[in-house]
Formats: C-alpha cells, sequence, structure tokens
C-alpha cells in the first residue's frame, strides 16, 4: 500500500529479492520485491512501539450496551492513574517489545458493537465496545499474564479454566485477577493473577473493552462520510496491519500467534456487516435506550494472525459472480455499483483466483471472498483474508479512465492482493522483519498473472520504469537497514527457468507452511533440497549464503567491466561516491549472478563472488564491432558501468543501428549512464553521449527516462539555469521532433487507440510537458486547441495522460477569462484529485496580478476554500509566481502563518530562496520582517543543503546568535 507514483503506478517503497541464484537466479527476486513492499505502505512494528503510546486502566464495569464518552483526539500521554514500568514496577517481561512465551492463543470469540447510525451529524469520533473471549493454553506456569492492548479502556477481565475436555471444555475453575495494570510503552494489558496458571491447561480470557473510532485514520477502526445517491453517508471498516488490532480488542498482536476467530458485529439494522467469513446468523438487540440494533454472527475462520482481521459496516451495493463454486462480491458506493464502475474488477478477480490456484495447485481455503471500495483508504489496498480492501480509485473504473492506465494499475494491485491469499495468509511470515516473504512474493505474482493474462504486455519495460529505477533511485549502501525489513534484488532467467519450476519450489513452500508461519531460511532449505536433488545447475555457494550476501546487508553494488581485460570489479552503490572512507561500512561482498549479452546474443551466465574476477569471454577490441551490456532484461539489482572503451561501444552501436540494442536495455544504458554521473562515478559526458540518437529512438519508454534524466524539476524553477535553457532547447527539439510528431498526430486524430498502450501512457505527460517547455510551437498550439475546445464543450475530456500540462498551458498561454473560467470548474468539483489538478493549473498563470489575486483569496475568507492543497506554495512554484510569492510573503506572512502553519513559511522561503542570486535581491527584499524563528530553521537547512552534513552545536549556536540577534548582537539575516 503506498501513495500513487508520478506515473500512475503505485508502489511503495519496497518489493524485492527472490530467486536469483538459486538454480542460476531464480532468487534474486524477491529482492526488488520485498524493499518496494510497498504498494503496501506499513509502519515498522518498532516504530510503533516507540511512538508512547498509552493503553487503559481498568475501571467500573460498564455494560456493553453503555457507549463510552466521546473523544476528538487519540491520548498522546499516558492515562491518569494507569501503572506503568517507569511508575513504580520493577522491570519485567512487559519492557520487552515481544510477548513471552508463556501463553498461545487457540481462539478467539469476539464481539464488536461500534455505535455507527445514519442520518447523523458525524462527530470526529465514534465509540465502540466489545467483549472477547481467548481461548489460551499454557506453556510456563505463571501467575501474570500479558497480551496486547493499545487506546482501549478495559471495563472487566476475567480468567476461566482450565477447560475440562470431557465436559465439553467447560472451565473448571475460575482463576482470580488481583489487579489489572497497563505497560505503556510496550502497550502491554498486565493480569496479576491470584494464583498460578498450569502447563499443558488451557483457559479462557474473558474482556470487556471500549474505545474509539477516528474518521479516515485508517488505524485500527475508523470511518469515512461520503456522499452517494445525492446524501451524506458514513461507513465503518478496519485496518489492522501490521499492529493496529490491538487498538481494537485485547490479543496477542503478533503475526506468529495464529488462531480461529468466531467474530460478531452488531450494528444498526439500515448497514451491511461484513467480516472475513460468511454471514452465519443474525438477530436483534436492544440497547439501553431501546433502540433495535442487528446482530450478525460469522463463521469461523481458519487459523490467522491477527491483523488479517477485518471488518466493513456500510451502507453499500455489490457485484458478484461465483468462481469455482465460491462467491465473489464487490462492494462500493450504490452510484458506482449502478454505473457499472466495479464490473472491470469483478470480471478479473475470478479469473486470478483461478489462474493462482491452478498454479500452486493449492485452493483458496475461504468459502467467498468480499472486495470493499473505500472513498478513503489512502491510496492503499489490504489483503485481508475473504474481505480485501481497497481505496475505490485502485479498484473502480470511471468512464473517462479509458484513456488512462487504469486498467494496468487494477489488474496489478488486484493481483498483488490476491496472490497475498497464499503468500502472507495461508503462509505468514514468523515476525515483520521477514515481511517481504510475502510482499515479495505477491509482487513477483502480479507480474506473472498479468503477464498471463497478457502475454505482449511490456513486462520488463513496466518493471523498470515503475518499479526497479524508483528503488536504484532511493535506496543506497549507507541506508540503515538490509532486506529483512525490506528486500533488494530481483532477478530471473529463462536459462534456469527452463531446468527448475520455480511454481514447484512454490507449492512445496505453500503446503509444508499451510496456516503456519516461516522465515526466510525455511524458504532457503527448500530452495536447496530442489538444488541438492540435481546435478545440472552447480551454485558457487549455498541458497543461504548466495540470498544472506543480499538480504543481511543494505543497498547494492556497482558492477564495472573493463571490457579491455575482461575483469569486473564490484563495490557498494553510494549516493554522491562518498569519499569519507570513514562512512564506507561494507566489508562484504553480493554474490551476484550476471546475465549478459554480446553484440544482442544471449550469452552463459557467470558469477561473480568476490571483489573481482577475469572472463575473458567478455573482452572486446577498439578495432572490431563487439559490444556487450551486461544485466539482461534489467533482471539483476544492480548498477553498470564499463570502461571508457565499453561505454564508446555502445555509443557507437546506438548511432549505428540503436534497434540492435533491445528497449530494455537502451532505458537501462540511459538510466544507469545518468545515475552513475549525477554521484560521481563517471562523467557527465559519457551519459550525455548515449543521447546523440536519440533522432532515431521511436520508443517513447526510452525517451521518458532521458527526459526525466535531463529535464529535472530543478532545472526547470533554477532560475541560474537559464544560460542552458537555449543550449538544452536546441539540442532536444531537433532530436525530439519525430517522437512528437508520433504522438501529436496521435491525440490529434485517434486517442483512444493508447488504451492499451500502458508505456505511452506513463510516459506522455512528460514528453509533452518537456515539448511545450522547450517553446515547441506545435505543443503550445495544441494546448491552445485541446483548452478552448474543452472550456466550449466540458464533455469534450482532455486526455487524461496529457491533461495536467494542457490545463497548465491552455492558463498559461490564455487570459483573465480562462483563469476565470477554471476557477469555477474548480468551485464545482467535488473529488480531491481534481480539484488539486485544477488549483495546480491556475498557478500557471503569466500575470502578476491574477496570481496575486489567487493568493490573496487562498488566505481569506472568500468563496473557495481551497483546502486541497497549499496555494501559495504552489505558486510559488510555478515559473511567475515565484517572484510574485516572494512579495506576497513578506507582506503577509502572519496570515499565511495562520493559513498554512510556521512550517509552510519555511518552506516557502526554500522555494523562494532560490530565485535570489544577487546581493542587490537580497537588499531588495525586505527579509526583516518575517519571524525569526523561521529564519533560524531555514538557514540551518541551507547551511545543511550547502555543506551536506548536519550543523554540529557550536554551528547552531553561532547561527542562532546571528539570526536571533543573540551575543553576536546584529541580527543580521542578510549576511546569513
Amino acid at each position: 500500500m503506498g501513495p500513487p507514483s508520478s506515473s500512475g503506478f503505485y508502489v511503495s517503497r519496497a518489493v524485492a529479492v527472490l530467486l536469483a541464484g538459486l538454480a542460476a537466479a531464480l532468487l534474486l527476486a524477491l529482492a526488488v520485491l520485498a524493499a518496494l513492499y510497498g504498494r503496501c505502505a506499513r509502519v515498522p512494528p518498532s516504530e510503533l512501539l516507540h511512538r508512547g503510546v498509552p493503553g487503559a486502566a481498568p475501571s467500573r464495569p460498564r455494560t456493553q450496551e453503555e457507549p463510552r464518552p466521546t473523544g476528538h483526539t487519540r491520548p498522546t500521554r499516558e492515562p491518569a492513574g494507569t501503572a506503568t514500568p517507569g511508575s513504580g514496577r520493577p522491570p519485567g517481561p512487559w519492557d520487552q517489545l515481544r510477548l513471552p512465551p508463556w501463553l498461545v492463543p487457540l481462539h478467539y470469540e469476539l464481539e464488536l458493537w461500534p455505535r455507527l447510525r445514519p442520518n447523523e451529524s458525524w462527530a470526529p469520533t465514534l465509540t465502540f465496545t466489545g467483549r472477547v473471549n481467548i481461548t489460551v493454553r499454557c506453556t510456563v506456569a505463571t501467575a501474570r499474564l500479558l497480551l496486547h492492548s493499545l487506546f482501549l479502556e478495559c471495563e472487566s477481565a476475567e480468567v476461566r479454566g482450565p477447560l475440562s475436555p470431557g465436559t465439553g471444555d467447560r472451565p473448571a475453575g475460575r482463576v482470580p485477577v488481583d489487579d489489572v495494570w497497563v505497560a505503556f510503552d510496550t502497550q502491554y494489558l498486565v493480569l496479576e493473577l491470584g494464583g498460578a496458571l498450569q502447563p499443558g491447561g488451557r483457559y479462557v480470557l474473558q474482556l470487556s473493552f471500549s474505545g474509539l473510532v477516528y474518521q479516515d485514520l485508517r488505524e485500527g477502526l475508523f470511518f469515512n462520510v461520503y456522499t452517494d445517491q445525492g446524501e451524506r453517508r458514513a461507513l465503518l471498516a478496519s485496518q489492522m496491519e501490521p499492529t493496529f488490532a490491538r487498538s481494537v480488542f485485547p490479543c496477542f498482536d503478533e503475526p506468529a500467534l495464529k488462531a480461529t476467530f468466531n467474530i460478531t458485529i452488531i450494528h444498526h439494522p439500515s448497514y451491511v456487516a461484513l467480516s472475513n467469513m460468511p454471514k452465519l446468523g443474525q438477530s436483534a438487540r436492544r440497547d439501553t435506550n431501546g433502540s433495535t440494533w442487528t446482530v450478525t454472527t460469522f463463521s469461523t475462520t481458519p487459523h490467522m494472525p491477527t491483523y488479517l482481521v477485518a471488518l466493513a459496516i456500510c451502507d453499500y451495493a455489490h457485484v458478484d459472480r461465483t468462481e469455482r463454486g465460491k462467491e465473489i462480491r464487490i462492494w462500493a458506493r450504490k452510484d458506482a455499483i449502478a454505473n457499472g464502475n466495479a464490473d472491470f474488477a469483478l470480471n478479473l478477480t475470478g479469473p486470478i483466483f483461478s489462474f493462482l490456484e491452478d498454479l500452486f495447485n493449492i485452493s483458496y481455503p475461504l468459502p467467498k471472498t468480499d472486495i470493499i471500495a473505500l472513498p478513503t483508504f489512502d491510496n492503499s489496498a489490504m489483503e485481508n483474508w475473504g474481505l480485501l480492501i481497497f481505496d475505490e480509485s485502485l479498484l473502480l473504473m470511471q468512464p473517462n479512465d479509458q484513456v488512462t492506465d487504469k486498467k494496468a494499475v487494477i489488474s496489478f494491485i488486484l493481483s498483488h492482493e490476491i496472490g497475498h491469499q497464499w503468500f502472507g495468509n495461508l503462509v505468514t511470515m514468523n515476525w515483520w522483519n521477514d515481511i517481504w516473504l510475502k510482499e515479495g512474493f505477491a509482487s513477483y505474482f502480479e507480474f506473472g498473472v498479468i503477464n498471463y493474462f497478457n502475454p505482449k504486455f511490456p513486462r520488463n519495460e513496466i518493471f523498470f520504469s515503475n518499479i526497479l529505477h524508483n528503488v536504484l533511485s532511493e535506496d543506497h549502501a549507507l541506508v540503515s537497514r538490509a532486506v529483512s525489513m525490506k528486500v533488494e534484488n530481483f532477478t530471473e532467467t529463462s536459462e534456469i527457468n527452463e531446468l527448475f519450476d520455480l511454481f514447484t519450489y512454490n507449492k512445496s513452500y505453500l503446503k509444508t507452511f499451510s496456516y503456519s508461519n516461516a522465515e526466510q531460511d525455511d524458504l532457503w532449505r527448500h530452495f536447496q533440497m530442489v538444488i541438492d536433488d540435481q546435478n545440472k545447475i552447480l551454485l558457487p555457494a549455498t541458497v543461504k549464503s548466495i540470498m544472506d550476501s543480499w538480504t543481511h546487508q543494505s543497498g547494492f553494488p556497482v558492477i564495472t567491466l573493463n571490457v579491455s581485460t575482461g575483469a569486473i570489479e564490484q563495490e557498494p552503490f553510494y549516493l554522491g561516491k562518498v569519499k569519507n572512507e570513514t562512512l564506507l561500512t561494507h566489508n562484504d561482498t553480493w554474490i551476484v549472478p550476471i546475465l549478459w549479452i554480446k553484440n544482442g546474443i544471449t550469452q552463459s551466465l557467470v558469477w561473480l563472488d568476490k571483489s573481482s574476477k577475469i572472463f575473458p569471454e567478455m573482452q572486446v577490441s577498439a578495432y572490431d564491432h563487439d559490444w556487450v551490456i551486461l544485466n539482461l532484461n534489467m533482471t539483476g539489482y544492480y548498477r553498470v558501468n564499463y570502461d571508457t572503451l565499453g561505454w564508446k561501444k555502445l555509443n557507437q552501436q546506438l548511432e549505428k543501428d540503436p534497434k540492435a540494442i533491445p528497449v530494455i536495455h537502451r532505458l537501462q544504458l540511459i538510466d544507469d549512464a545518468f545515475s552513475l554521473s549525477k554521484n560521481n562515478y563517471i562523467e557527465i559526458e559519457t551519459a550525455l553521449d548515449l543521447t546523440k540518437y536519440l533522432a532515431e529512438e521511436d520508443e517513447i519508454i526510452v525517451w521518458y527516462a532521458v527526459l526525466v534524466n535531463l529535464v529535472t524539476k530543478d532545472l526547470v524553477f533554477d532560475a541560474n539555469s537559464y544560460d542552458i535553457y537555449p543550449l538544452l532547447k536546441k539540442y532536444l527539439l531537433k532530436r525530439l521532433i519525430s517522437i512528437w510528431n508520433m504522438y501529436s498526430t496521435v491525440i490529434r486524430e485517434n486517442v483512444a487507440v493508447l488504451q492499451d498502450d500502458y508505456l505511452a501512457l506513463v510516459a506522455l505527460e512528460k514528453l509533452f510537458e518537456t515539448a511545450c517547455w522547450l517553446g515547441l510551437e506545435d505543443c503550445l498550439q495544441l494546448s491552445r486547441e485541446l483548452f478552448k475546445n474543452w472550456a466550449n464543450h466540458p464533455e469534450n475530456e482532455i486526455p487524461s495522460p496529457i491533461k495536467s500540462v494542457i490545463l497548465c498551458y491552455g492558463i498559461a498561454l490564455g487570459s483573465e477569462e480562462e483563469w476565470d473560467f477554471l476557477l469555477n470548474m474548480y468551485a464545482n468539483k467535488t473529488k480531491e484529485e481534481e480539484r488539486i489538478q485544477l488549483a495546480y493549473a491556475m498557478s500557471c498563470s503569466k500575470d502578476p496580478w491574477i496570481l496575486n489575486r489567487y493568493m490573496e483569496y487562498a488566505i481569506t475568507a472568500s468563496p473557495f476554500a481551497f483546502n486541497e492543497t497549499n496555494i501559495i506554495e504552489v505558486v510559488a512554484a510555478s515559473e511567475v509566481g515565484r517572484y510574485i510569492a516572494k512579495d506576497f510573503l513578506v507582506n503577509n506572512w502572519q496570515a499565511v502563518s495562520e493559513r498554512y502553519g510556521t512550517q509552510s513559511l519555511v518552506t516557502l522561503m526554500y522555494i523562494i530562496g532560490r530565485t535570489i542570486s544577487t546581493d542587490l535581491q537580497i537588499t531588495e527584499t525586505n527579509w526583516k520582517r518575517l519571524p525569526k524563528n523561521v529564519w533560524l530553521i531555514r538557514c540551518e537547512v541551507a547551511w545543511e543543503e550547502l555543506h551536506g552534513t548536519k550543523l554540529n552545536k557550536a554551528e547552531k549556536t553561532r547561527f542562532k546568535a546571528v539570526v536571533m540577534g543573540g551575543r553576536a548582537g546584529r541580527g543580521d539575516r542578510n549576511s546569513v
């Protein structure tokens, strides 16, 4: 789960290492997969446990009917009267982040009663009450019980047992509970007993509790308020992963502690209740005020961890189908269902389930699947067993989504979350450090599924442009964590796949650990068994050794080939190629499977299992026409560098016949070269040489790679780049005109042909944005045409991939009339995404008075709320607005601070400060009117950016003295 990328692909930050070196490379495939695991951005449990979140102290018993008084924010301090280790308790097991192994949960009887009612003016919070009976097995005699609880008020606690098997598991007695308290830092509810539980005995913990439901928080229980059929409505849903189940009910909230669940939801009769399993029955219950509520019970779940418990209470409609005898339902707003917005996802879901069942030879174990589309779910999705939860933007097709990448996005994310029904739900990681086991596999198979249904889908190019490029850009050897929390390799080879059926390994792994838990070494053992059972493939080390070299250290290597000698070296990749040797913490090397091509022909796999090695077969002569490219199909997780002759040979081939080098490798060469030059591994001239052939390049995704590296936001914004602009314009326009003519013709004549061209949908915006920025007259004219046609006939939608560009240049080339038209369109839009797009477009005006009025609207009580984004920052980031915003900020800083906060002033100073490059500009700007604390923060940030390091204590003192007028006595902000 994660925010959408600019390309329209939703990725997180982590998906990566599986099958590269096994059987010769089967294993580097989960290492890009878990580092990006993010399609599902999660908060690490350790981070949650160090937030200082409180639990709750016991209080007088309260009946299940009585609601708890509401509040508006979660408590940020320990509740009054709560006892914790830091307040008189001696050190003990409550100080540890992991539960003691004294109790094993077997079964939960869980009842939840959220007080969600229709037709209300919903406050920021709702109350809920609940009861849970947890059957546990005692493994060690103990008179103290620990389980997780967060933001819950414990109403009552009892322990019954031991259970007597011969009497239908009736409790043989009761164990007194002498005290109940909360371990504040580690989120434990601690029960002090009047007697000890005995090893081997089974007991029932009976707890009553209450808590709060927050709007749009997406932690534990939360609710959305939305509009459907012209009415404001509300729904409630859950998000338990990674450690939010404890904020919904007291539980043993660790992934290895699987149990079965019987879930009961009490809800208003006008709502539908959903959970992991099918509905078992319904009854009615009256509360203390005489109101009638519906009690919905659900069938018993399979063994599963607490983070997969799911529920939803909604007034939704659904579409359904049956796949191999099992019901699939997609729930959404009634308007969306009536308009057919869920049909695409429904028709895709069943075939994906069938494909994966056949692939793994393991049937989906639940009798049904519900998928619910929430109005707000942070652009994410969650794989809860039997009840998948999606942000509706990632599941529903809108009528104007045909010429977008929406179908591909829905296909990928559905495949990913359905893949989790086996990898993650059926087999679960033992602890969160191995989260990549589930995220990596799910991400790997999402590409496999899409490739199966769309054999012509450009899988390698899409994986690179939407996933691998982002990971390689962000990861480096000085990151703080290695793969056990984030994974970083992905390799796959047809040579190996012919010998080893990857899916056979997965079947064995899945069957062995079904309804159980696994660690990464369990996977390596299964792979090793297959390797040991054959004699055709020889690995340079054990599977575990190969994979540990990737998963136990951070970053990735740069592989450098000297084609004159055939020597290959590896070194860790550093941002900026750090010169300070004390920072270089990597003493180990990676065991790297290297697939490569020579003159376009695939060569035999080689292994680089030391810092350097010579491969004579990789030598080429300065006098022949041979060329070599390492990292076939970009399936290895590393950058590739070459000696001078190696780069020269590749450049010559591109100028002679670029099509001889496959598209994926033209992408690779551009991306590697610019990244290496940016980080001081090679000169920028080497990267630029690779662009000389571009007049012959007709693949838009390659152009995209060139443009994102050459025409960066910094270049576009930096006032000091004006000397570069005419040179870049002349150089690029001469080469860009061919690809521009190709796609501008498509836009004018038949834009619908793009709906299945995913790479074009991803890359078009950057192409149009650059062409217009460079002043290509045809681009400017097309912008005028499309904007005018849409303004006169709003039913003629601007093609979605280029809409932001057309709106911006329609305003930049227009007058007050066009700007006012867009403002009215903004006022009539209800979707946040559309309003943000229009807000940014209005900042593109080149009329200073219009931009000044725009900012005045933002900080005054105008009819236009502009709540979606910071308008002052938006204007300051525009071509003309950066200069207008400077004076506006100086004259209105207090109003801006009240509207957007003090931190916004710091951000604005950073943005605006980049337009000031002379002493005269500094003198002309009345900076002294800005508050000193803003100056202090900005100066510290500027110094740290300039020097690439943090200020030390002495330097901070000096800055404070100068800026704040301290001991230095001057407060000379201009000189600062």
